[in-house]
């Protein structure tokens, strides 16, 4: 059985910590460690943060949308989803310091990050139609709980 979260939010940079602090929320639960909290928090705030400046070009008029799921092992599945411009090619993006908006000041490692801190990460896109980025990490505090 899975429990689940779903929740969605005007693509507003003032929301990125709204994201963070639901996800965070959610999966207290399962008590993480503050390590595995904070990675946690740090890729949602970067998947959310990437469908806002890259997905929608800052264009606030559109809505991202975050499914949480826990399932019976404990194991957390975070897709975020835009129905933004797409990625034209995704193992390019996910390269180390690449960016779509050098002008920004951006560090091209959000992707990076993402695969760091998670056990999997996959990217569905299309051009036009958006991204979804799926998620998958086990926490150690409960692989402990259940020796």
């Amino acid at each position: 059985m899975k429990n689940e979260m779903n929740v969605r939010f005007k693509s507003v940079s003032q929301n990125e910590s709204f994201a963070r602090v639901t996800v965070a929320s959610f999966i207290s639960q399962l008590d993480p460690t503050m390590e595995e909290l904070t990675e946690i928090k740090t890729v949602v705030s970067e998947a959310v943060t990437n469908a806002i400046i890259h997905g929608y070009n800052n264009d606030s008029e559109h809505m991202i949308e975050i499914t949480c799921e826990i399932d019976k092992d404990h194991e957390i599945t975070l897709i975020i989803q835009d129905d933004g411009v797409g990625i034209d090619n995704v193992d390019v993006a996910m390269e180390p310091l690449y960016t779509s908006k050098p002008e920004l000041e951006r560090s091209g490692m959000g992707f990076t990050i993402m695969e760091n801190f998670m056990d999997a990460v996959f990217i569905e896109t299309k051009p036009d139609e958006g991204t979804v980025v799926h998620m998958k990490k086990k926490l150690i505090s409960s692989k402990v709980a259940q020796q």
